[in-house]
């Protein structure tokens, strides 16, 4: 039966192949963008974490304050000890290591991780082996794991890597395997090694310094645990330390542990904004099952003889109900198919917009549950747009075969609900269009912000030493000093300068504790707290950010000399209130060192346009050699066109010395609102689409109403009626239309939009201008399309008109 059904549909899409593309396409795109945006929600949101046991791995947080800090090497040992709730603990932090061995030195993202992190999370090697508890041995052979990626990246996918030696920190690394395409979390690393194998973690001050806050932790549950014990567990740990050393966890910063499903924690960012986007995907297909509803409706018209003539025949309801539907739901399944050539095609789109949310971003794939899922919504799209056309066949039969009429007549049941599906796809594209709106809104203040700095003309490069090789204050500020002096020199170099990270960028921040001079903490308060950065004396003006009181720094701030800092406006504000600063002192060591403030400069958004200012120190470099900085070179010209000569100075110094992420400071501004950029691009694109399906709808409307009413028309014409008249009583009937859909939609909107806030930056979900206008974008879209028919109806020939009904 389903075969002749099928046949019969086949016959009638190849007799109306303008019908047959139009809905095919509509359904197309909104079955593509739903299909699209799950493969995302999928990956992300809905498969289990890759890992065994992945539902059981958390991560710890500790918190001193109001500020989260990492865990220091003794911290970990001691949860490690008396923690009942985990089966494993492990620690984990991320370092820059030069790898020599290869063609030419290459600076190395590097995990450093406990012996059996990969065991706890459960993950085997693809080649090779994991970390043993002997690699983690002092005075072990050093060992090395690679990443997928990197591997892939790198080596070419050669198995045949295992066992081979590479120079890192003047020791010979084997690797001893090579791991799956598993997500990384929390960094994207090339290369893992053990603990005792990065000489700063396995040096014994760092060991023994409980203040060394500088790893992350991971644990498992054990079987059959909760959250909320494993919280309790932790929480008395805590409460044992803070009495075991109180100098360390003080009473007054209100020290707690929390521990968090590793599964919640890479999803966090990403999930407000992709169930948003499913969310838009799905109203998309709502209009789109809409307006094929309404092609349907108009396709009734035409086949109204054929239905009655079958009625005629013996042909029931039912039987006409079900053969309807059939060709409903091959246009749907034919839809459905180019709906997955479209998501296919925008897969790696699809991965990199992830990529900015979320490391599980290569999973993404069109597997069996995005198949599955694809064929339920074509399932449903042929119900959603075939049910009605289905349903006022009934009418049709009825006075179909009427004696000399040439025209058949639009029944008021039909005309009712193509009414109502205008209604509700113009309601569906205020909702979207509001959304899309409030996006771009809130993305155009963001651009807007002002950063505290110019960005323009800008290079930086990130630059990492040899632990070993550079294993001395002295080496250190030598070698830094030495490349500024010779970049300097550079042609269209204006200043160069070096710090220990750049705005907008991830990095080591130092937040510590101190006091001001003449501001004793009272019993159980707290002391300040400040971001601590390390520059040098051309930092400001590289980035032209102003010195507001005092000074900046001199060639003559250098050990031996008074040890001198700069705050920002809000560390100025908020620790030393209406006094000025300069001239001050405080200490972060008990009064061993006191350090004094020669100046202060501006604000900068130092975290992301859209974070707080925070309260900044600046220190010289001079004074606090680094072992990692990035080079700040403002320049004349357009800053990548010297970045080959800023690299052979930097191996005129040292020819091993690696350079990476050599980049414009505008590019490194653009990347960092790339996530809300592309939120807002993809809600807009379905919004748009929205509006192009839902304005065709209204003109499709009126066009077929023009069409059933061309005797009316004759007869208002005849009579004397204008063009005028006629013109404005069909703009009047579609714009109402749209009105009462733009009415429902508002109702919508403004309960709907507060989903949004999460995303929104300075606009309120129920921002008056967005609101405005959009309403004149949908009128004017909706105008537009009603304007086309009226017109064709003012200029009816009565006569004409009269002679053929």
């Amino acid at each position: 039966m389903f075969r002749q059904d099928a046949g019969f549909a086949l016959r009638m899409m190849r007799k109306s192949p303008g019908f047959t593309i139009a809905a095919i396409l509509t359904l197309g795109l909104g079955i593509g963008a739903n299909s699209a945006i799950f493969s995302v929600v999928n990956a992300v949101l809905l498969k289990p974490l890759p890992y065994e046991h992945g539902e059981r791995l958390v991560v710890l947080r500790q918190r001193l304050g109001m500020m989260d800090q990492r865990f220091s090497a003794a911290d970990t040992n001691d949860y490690r000890g008396q923690t009942r709730s985990l089966d494993g603990l492990v620690e984990y932090h991320n370092m820059n290591f030069i790898l020599l061995g290869r063609s030419e030195p290459e600076r190395v993202e590097t995990g450093v991780v406990s012996w059996n992190y990969f065991d706890v999370f459960g993950v085997k090697p693809l080649f090779g082996r994991t970390f043993r508890p002997e690699d983690e041995q002092p005075g072990a052979p050093a060992v090395l794991m690679l990443s997928y990626e990197y591997w892939i990246k790198s080596f070419g996918g050669d198995p045949t890597v295992v066992n081979k030696t590479f120079s890192m920190n003047d020791r010979v690394h084997t690797v001893i395997g090579v791991l799956p395409p598993v997500p990384q979390y929390p960094d994207e690393n090339d290369v893992y090694m053990p603990t005792t194998a990065c000489p700063f973690r396995s040096r014994p001050s760092t060991v023994a310094n409980r203040q060394a806050r500088m790893v992350q932790v991971f644990g498992r549950m054990k079987p059959g645990m909760s959250v909320s014990q494993a919280q309790a567990d932790l929480s008395g740990v805590a409460t044992n330390l803070q009495r075991a050393y109180p100098k360390d966890y003080p009473e007054g910063n209100d020290y707690s542990v929390k521990p968090s499903l590793l599964e919640e924690e890479l999803t966090q960012n990403a999930r407000p904004t992709m169930l948003v986007l499913l969310a838009a995907a799905g109203f998309v297909l709502l209009i789109a099952c809409g307006n094929v509803a309404n092609l349907n409706l108009s396709r009734m018209v035409r086949r109204e003889r054929e239905l009655a003539v079958r009625a005629a025949l013996g042909a029931g309801r039912v039987r006409m109900f079900r053969q309807l539907l059939t060709e409903s739901f091959l246009l749907a399944v034919i839809g459905g198919g180019l709906g997955l050539l479209f998501s296919w095609g925008a897969l790696s789109l699809l991965i990199s917009f992830a990529a900015r949310f979320t490391p599980r971003a290569r999973e993404i794939q069109m597997d069996a549950w995005v198949l599955g899922f694809t064929f339920l919504v074509a399932v449903l799209t042929s119900l959603l747009s075939g049910t009605a056309p289905a349903l006022a066949a009934r009418e049709t039969v009825v006075g179909a075969l009427k004696e000399g009429g040439a025209q058949s007549t639009i029944g008021r049941g039909k005309h009712r609900m193509r009414s109502l599906l205008i209604v509700a796809q113009v309601a569906v594209s205020f909702l979207l269009l509001i959304g899309a709106g409030l996006m771009l809104r809130s993305f155009m203040k963001l651009q807007h912000v002002d950063p505290g700095f110019q960005p323009e003309n800008v290079l930086t490069m990130d630059i990492a030493l040899d632990f070993v090789k550079y294993n001395t204050d002295d080496k250190q500020r030598a070698f830094f000093e030495t490349l500024l002096e010779k970049v300097q020199t550079q042609s269209g170099v204006k200043s160069a300068a070096a710090s220990m990270m750049i705005p907008f960028t991830p990095g080591m921040t130092m937040t510590s504790d101190f006091q001001i001079e003449g501001q004793a903490p009272a019993p159980g308060q707290a002391l300040p707290k400040a971001d601590f950065r390390i520059v040098s004396p051309s930092y400001f003006e590289a980035l032209h950010i102003p010195i507001l009181t005092g000074r900046g720094f001199v060639q003559t701030d250098r050990p031996g000399n008074p040890v001198v800092a700069i705050v920002n406006r809000s560390a100025a504000k908020h620790l030393w209130g209406e006094h000025d600063p300069v001239g001050t002192r405080f200490t972060g060591d008990e009064g061993k060192t006191w350090t004094q403030i020669v100046g202060v400069v501006g604000d900068i958004k130092q975290y992301g346009l859209d974070k707080d200012v925070a309260d900044e120190i600046y220190v010289p470099m001079a004074q606090f050699p680094m072992m990692q900085a990035s080079l700040v070179i403002k320049t004349t010209v357009e800053p990548m066109s010297i970045a080959r000569g800023v690299i052979e100075l930097l191996h005129a110094v040292d020819p091993n010395q690696p350079a990476a992420r050599v980049q414009s400071l505008e590019q490194v501004r653009a990347e960092s609102v790339a996530a809300p950029r592309l939120t807002t691009n993809l809600l807009g694109l379905f919004a748009l689409l929205a509006l192009a399906i839902a304005a065709t709808g209204i003109g499709g409307v009126m066009a077929l109403a023009v069409g059933q009413r061309r005797h009316e028309i004759g007869v208002r014409m005849a009579i004397g009626a204008r063009p005028g008249e006629i013109l404005r009583m069909i703009l009047r009937q579609g714009m109402v239309l749209a009105l009462v859909g733009v009415a429902l939609g508002l109702f919508g909107a403004l309960w709907l939009t507060r989903l949004l806030q999460q995303l929104l930056f300075e606009v309120t979900p129920t921002d008056p201008l967005t609101y405005l206008g959009v309403a004149v974008v949908l009128g004017l879209a909706a105008l537009v399309a009603c304007y086309v028919p009226a017109r064709r109806a003012s200029r009816v020939d009565p006569i004409i008109a009269l002679r053929i009904e």
